[in-house]
């Protein structure tokens, strides 16, 4: 067996939409409980808790798990805007790794209210404050317009400017993604679109469409880290390795010369990616599936590219082939992604690691992508932080 952190059990329960989920804390209990179920172990076998969400207040974490079982062990709340969920799946797997514990719960949830996102303190410089110079002198800001549709859509269209790729191909990843949520029970929009209702929908910024951007989401989702020699005493089976993670924050290029592809994490992923593909001894050509954060259809198209899915300025290519989807060369986000499957800011990198976990067992049902023997995971959050992680059979 590897010596490499093993992801025993995964719990996800069914993305809703505001104001039609359970409270946070019952959504946070029941993904944990699933997951400890799932690796055939109790709350009381778990020595750290790691639990992520964006929008609730301090200790929030602590108020979930007591729902679970209340056992005086450290639980450290996690906010790191989007990438929340694998934030705190990368602080779980790193306290296993070191050797600190033997066994940490990874937990994300989120309940959210209907709409683009909003600031909460409006009484104060925004945390953004530092990306809003290099946008400005990318674009001109639209009064009407979403705040995080005005940067990833200023990046699509900044790849329009370079490789001329055309509004279509951003549509089809809308299309590609409802086509795989029709197969997702745990999905929030399970019915299919057209391009021609994608392209036209309302148009928001850049090549954007509404069916372009993610919908706000409740939902939570967890994963249960071991180290190897405990699952070995315990008989554990249905383990996925951790082969390699990174987790990147900005440099120096995401904001001079000032590009809002860099705005929007594009180096932040690809630091991220070139770092995993060492420490795993894979790369992007090992890989089967992908799940990636397409909170809006132009980042996953800029993102295939960060991650070496294909070559620079060939995403527009790799849409068009099909190789982002079933019979292409790597089925990209076969839960629906967020678009489809939805956006609980705290659980979608966990939902991700859900759905690779089930994917490298074989258990993804109609979702199932044939012979999985390395899955590659994106989460990005802007201001930033980005994660990247790769599994493999164990």
């Amino acid at each position: 067996m590897s010596a490499k952190p093993l992801v025993a059990g995964v719990g996800m329960i069914p993305f809703a939409k505001p104001g039609q989920s359970d409270s946070w804390d019952e959504m946070g209990a029941r993904a944990a409980k699933l997951a400890l179920e799932d690796a055939g172990l109790g709350y009381a076998d778990v020595q750290q808790a790691y639990v992520g969400y964006v929008y609730g207040d301090s200790t929030s974490g602590q108020s979930a798990l007591y729902e679970v079982g209340i056992t005086g062990i450290p639980i450290f709340n996690v906010n790191n805007n989007c990438s929340t969920g694998s934030t705190a799946l990368f602080l779980a797997r790193q306290a296993v790794e070191a050797g600190i514990v033997d066994v940490a719960l990874a937990l994300g949830f989120e309940q959210m209210t209907p709409g683009a996102l909003q600031a909460v303190f409006t009484d104060r410089k925004p945390a953004m404050f530092k990306f809003m110079e290099p946008m400005a002198e990318c674009q001109q800001p639209d009064p009407n317009a979403p705040g995080a549709a005005q940067f990833f859509g200023g990046a699509g269209r900044e790849y329009q400017e370079k490789f001329g790729a055309s509004n279509e191909t951003f549509a089809r990843i809308s299309v590609k993604a409802r086509q795989h949520a029709v197969r997702n029970p745990l999905a929030i929009f399970r019915n299919e679109l057209t391009l021609e209702e994608v392209m036209a929908a309302p148009h928001i910024y850049g090549p954007l469409t509404r069916f372009q951007c993610c919908p706000p989401t409740c939902g939570a989702a967890a994963a249960i880290i071991v180290s190897p020699a405990y699952a070995r005493k315990k008989g554990l089976t249905g383990l996925v390795e951790i082969a390699g993670q990174s987790l990147t924050t900005d440099t120096g290029s995401t904001f001079a010369p000032p590009s809002m592809m860099n705005v929007v994490g594009f180096d932040m992923a690809r630091h991220a990616a070139a770092s995993v593909y060492e420490q795993a001894g894979a790369g992007p050509e090992d890989v089967q599936v992908v799940e990636l954060h397409d909170c809006f259809t132009a980042n996953e198209l800029i993102t295939y590219e960060s991650l070496g899915l294909c070559g620079e300025g060939q995403a527009e290519r790799f849409i068009l082939d099909g190789d982002n989807s079933y019979g292409g060369r790597i089925v990209t986000n076969p839960s629906g992604g967020l678009l489809s499957k939805g956006h609980p800011l705290g659980a979608t990198g966990l939902a991700q690691c859900f759905e690779l976990v089930n994917q490298i067992r074989g258990n993804a049902g109609q979702r199932q992508v044939e012979n999985v023997s390395h899955a590659l995971q994106h989460n990005l959050g802007l201001g930033g932080a980005c994660v990247v992680t790769m599994y493999k059979r164990a």
